[in-house]
């Protein structure tokens, strides 16, 4: 019966979207993130490790960029 309890969970849950998509509901309106906080706390965590990841890439692509240009000469 596990997998009818996880199918009526699935099934309230595209409900719940679905109703936040059509009324066009803020972050607030909506209850998603109350009612799957774990989900959402990982969702976000995994979200800013990513910027974190993506600041430093661009970070070491400026020093790249700045160390491989020719140097200019004060003559």
């Amino acid at each position: 019966m596990a997998g009818s309890s996880s199918a009526s969970y699935i099934h309230m849950v595209q409900h719940m979207i679905e109703k936040c998509l059509i009324f066009h509901m803020s972050k607030e309106e909506c209850e998603l993130e109350k009612e799957n906080k774990e989900f959402f706390k990982a969702y976000e965590e995994r979200q800013s490790k990513q910027e974190q990841m993506s600041e430093e890439e661009t970070n070491q692509m400026i020093q790249k960029i700045i160390s491989d240009s020719p140097k200019e000469s004060d003559d």
